[in-house]
This record gives C-alpha cells, sequence and structure tokens, in this order.
C-alpha cells in the first residue's frame, strides 16, 4: 500500500515542536536548580516598617523551599529611590531583587525631574504581593478625634501641625499638598524613612499626622499612644469598624491605593524571576500566611509577572492623575 506524502512543512513543525518542548524543559531545569546560593532582596524602608516586618517572615517561610536564605536590605530614603536605584544598579544575576511599590514606580517618575532610574528600562516586574490599608493617625493626646476636628486644629494652629512624609514627592507629601489647599492650612511635611519612624514619632508626639499602612500603627494603637482618624479601605475595615473610611470622612477627593510588589535589575534571567514569582504566589495562597497578613490591615494579591507589568503601566497613568490634582491645588 503506498505512503502518503509527508507535508513538506511537517519536518519543521516537528522541529519546532521538539524545539519548544525541550525549551520548557531546561527552563523547568533552570528554575530548579535556581538558586545556588542567597537571595538578596532590598526593601527601600527602614527596618521595622509593615513591609520589611512582612519580607522578613516571607524569607523564613521561603528559605527551607528555595534551599537557601533571602537576606533583607533596609535601604531607606527619598521616597524609595535610594533602595530601588540600587536595585536597579545592581548585576542582573538573579541574585538580586527589590520590593517596590506605588510611589518607587509609579509617583516618582512624575515628580521626580531627575529620577536615577527608568521603571520600565531598568527593572523588571517579578510580581505583586499585596495592597496596603492605608490609615490617618494622629497622637492619643491631641484633642481631635475625627478628621473635621483635625481640620479645624490645624486651621488653629497655623504652621504648628507636622505630617510625616516618605520626603518630597511621596504619597504623603502629595497629601498634604492636597489638605493645604482644600482646608486652607499650612500643615507641614516632615520626611521619614518609612513607616516605623513615622509611627515612632507620632507615638512621642514629634508629629501630629501621620498617614501610613496601619499595621504600622498596631502596637501603638493598642498601648493607647495613637488613635485613627480614617482607613483607606472601600469599607470599614472588620478589624476597626468604628473607623471611618476616607470617603466617610471628607477626604474622598484624595484617592490612591497603595501595593507592593517585586521587581529585578533589567536582564535577570527569567528562570528566576518566575522560579520566585511561583513561590510568593503559592505563599500568598496559603490561609495562614493570608492570616498573618490580614492581621497587619494587608490583602494579599498575587499573579504572574506579565499581569503585575500590566498593572504597572495602567498604575502610572492614574498616578500621573493624581500628582496633576495635588500640583494644581498646591498652585491654587
Amino acid at each position: 500500500m503506498p505512503m502518503k506524502p509527508t507535508h513538506p512543512y511537517m519536518h519543521l513543525l516537528r522541529a519546532g515542536l521538539a524545539a519548544a518542548l525541550l525549551g520548557a524543559a531546561t527552563l523547568a531545569a533552570a528554575q530548579a536548580d535556581w538558586p545556588t546560593r542567597p537571595v538578596r532582596v532590598i526593601v527601600p524602608l527602614a527596618a521595622g516598617s509593615v513591609t520589611d516586618v512582612v519580607l522578613r517572615a516571607a524569607a523564613q517561610e521561603l528559605q527551607p523551599r528555595l534551599g537557601h536564605p533571602i537576606v533583607i536590605d533596609n535601604k531607606p530614603g527619598a521616597s524609595g529611590v535610594v533602595g530601588t536605584d540600587a536595585c536597579a544598579k545592581a548585576p542582573a544575576d538573579g541574585y538580586t531583587f527589590c520590593a517596590v511599590y506605588l510611589a518607587s514606580m509609579s509617583i516618582n517618575p512624575h515628580t521626580i525631574a531627575k529620577l536615577p532610574y527608568d521603571p520600565d528600562k531598568d527593572l523588571v516586574p517579578v510580581g505583586k504581593l499585596f495592597y496596603v490599608t492605608e490609615g490617618l493617625f494622629v497622637p492619643a493626646t491631641l484633642p481631635v478625634g475625627s478628621v473635621a476636628e483635625l481640620r479645624s486644629y490645624a486651621a488653629a494652629k497655623g504652621n504648628a501641625v507636622n505630617f510625616g512624609t516618605l520626603g518630597e514627592g511621596s504619597l504623603q507629601d502629595l497629601m498634604v499638598a492636597w489638605l493645604n489647599n482644600e482646608w486652607k492650612t499650612r500643615i507641614a511635611g516632615i520626611p521619614y524613612k518609612g513607616g516605623g519612624p513615622i509611627s515612632s514619632a507620632l507615638g512621642a508626639g514629634e508629629i501630629q499626622v501621620g498617614m501610613m499602612g496601619v499595621g504600622n500603627f498596631t502596637g501603638l494603637m493598642q498601648a493607647g499612644k495613637v488613635k485613627p482618624l480614617a482607613v483607606s479601605s472601600q469599607q470599614r475595615s472588620p478589624l476597626l469598624p468604628q473607623v471611618p473610611t476616607m470617603q466617610e470622612a471628607g477626604l474622598g477627593g484624595f484617592t490612591a491605593h497603595v501595593w507592593w510588589g517585586l521587581a529585578a535589575p533589567a536582564g535577570t534571567p527569567p528562570a528566576a524571576v518566575e522560579r520566585l514569582n511561583a513561590e510568593f504566589n503559592r505563599l500568598l495562597k496559603d490561609p495562614k500566611f493570608a492570616e498573618f497578613l490580614q492581621g497587619r490591615y494587608l490583602v494579599p494579591a498575587g499573579g504572574t509577572s506579565q499581569e503585575f507589568a500590566a498593572f504597572l503601566r495602567t498604575d502610572r497613568e492614574q498616578a500621573a492623575t493624581l500628582v496633576k490634582l495635588a500640583a494644581r491645588q498646591s498652585a491654587r
């Protein structure tokens, strides 16, 4: 019986399929081999900030799976610029990653004229980690119990009200500009290197207002040293049901949802990026770790590196709108 003639391109299709299978096998092998030594994760905030605490806990959880430790390297300063720039300029060998967030990837490109790193060209997205429930806090000794009372207090005190920020152009700095225009006040922004230092300064009465992740203030709330006036979530937090949302408190005109994720220097081997992404996704879905995050007023995110890249593009566009709003308010 005569054999059917082989399609002239069949050998090319077979060769292509074989190459694809080989490539997938090679990637899987590379992921299995990585890492062969400790991995560094740069955190652009001071030690003790809620993000720092979470990543240190994650490092402990992931070490048995990776077979090598994740070393947290705090490089705070300048609204995330110091740490993010150090990450962008690190060797792209798969052993340096960094925590990135709303300011470092989305706000800074619009507020810092000579940003030393390009978030698109110098960094590769690894994955989104979590969203942060922000809280507006004041010292327990401050004679205000609501945002409306804080507004009256700030108006009466002139320039004697200080607001802790993460530096020029940070989300908190934009908030100060927006408040001063909306309230016709002269609140001053005082720069710090992280949520930990800001919460400590607030608890000590060195500043009168702070807005960071609620998890930074948990211990001080329990000790009765600070009090929350509003939270950034769309609905009231089940952990703080008596505290109004920003919208309910009259701050709905200033909208920003703080998130954190991971990035790496551009050129980092895809196998390392995908392996770390997979390990963090697995951890974020773990019920115990999810509960750990929720207790710190964080909402697990996760997703692929490609999804994170798409999210970053959209988030930067939204940040541009926020920055223009704050600039218009300041110019009035």
